[in-house]
C-alpha cells in the first residue's frame, strides 16, 4: 500500500496513490452549443440562398406575387426552423426540465404562428400559393438536413469520463 501524498508533494499522474490527472475539462457543453451554432449557421445560409433563388424563379413563374409568395415562404421557414435552435442555444446550460418546457414552449408557439399566419393569407391573392409552398419546404426539408448534418458530425461524448467514477485499467 502506498502513503498518501501531501498537498505540498508534486502529484505524478501514474504514481502509487496518485489519480491520474483528468484529461481537462469537459468539453460536452460547449461542444453541444457549438453543435447549435453550427445549425443556426447553416440554416441562416440556407434561408439567404433560398430567399435569392426563390425571389429571382417566383419573379419568373409569377411576377410580383412569386416574389411575394418566395418572402412569406422563407419567412416562414425561418420562424419554423430558427426558433427550435435558438431555445436550444439560450438553454444549454439550464436544467433537462427547463430545456424541455422551453423547447416545448416554442414548438407550441411556432406552430401557432405558422396556422395564423396561414390563416391570414387564405383569402389574399396578392402572392404566389405555389411559390410559398415550394420555398418554404425547401426551407423546412432543407434546414431538418442540415441539423441532421451537424449533429451527426458532432464529437460530444455520451458520458463524461471524469465524473463516471471508474478508474482506468492503468490504475
Amino acid at each position: 500500500m502506498s502513503e498518501p501524498t501531501s498537498p505540498d508533494h508534486d502529484d505524478v499522474p501514474g504514481a502509487p496513490g496518485v489519480e491520474p490527472a483528468p484529461s481537462g475539462p469537459a468539453h460536452h457543453d460547449s461542444s453541444a452549443e457549438e453543435v447549435f451554432r453550427t445549425s443556426l449557421r447553416t440554416v441562416l445560409w440556407l434561408l439567404g440562398a433560398l430567399l435569392v433563388v426563390g425571389v429571382g424563379v417566383g419573379w419568373l413563374v409569377a411576377g410580383a406575387p412569386g416574389v411575394w409568395g418566395a418572402l412569406i415562404g422563407v419567412g416562414l421557414a425561418l420562424v419554423f426552423s430558427g426558433t427550435t435552435i435558438v431555445a436550444m442555444l439560450r438553454t444549454a446550460h439550464s436544467s433537462a426540465q427547463t430545456m424541455a418546457a422551453v423547447v416545448m414552449g416554442t414548438w407550441l408557439a411556432k406552430v401557432l404562428v405558422v396556422i395564423v399566419v396561414l390563416a391570414v393569407l387564405r383569402d389574399q391573392d396578392f402572392y404566389s400559393r405555389g411559390v410559398l409552398a415550394v420555398v418554404l419546404l425547401a426551407g423546412v426539408l432543407g434546414s431538418a438536413y442540415l441539423d441532421y448534418r451537424a449533429v451527426s458530425r458532432a464529437r460530444i461524448p455520451y458520458v463524461d469520463p471524469a465524473s463516471s467514477g471508474t478508474t482506468t485499467p492503468d490504475s
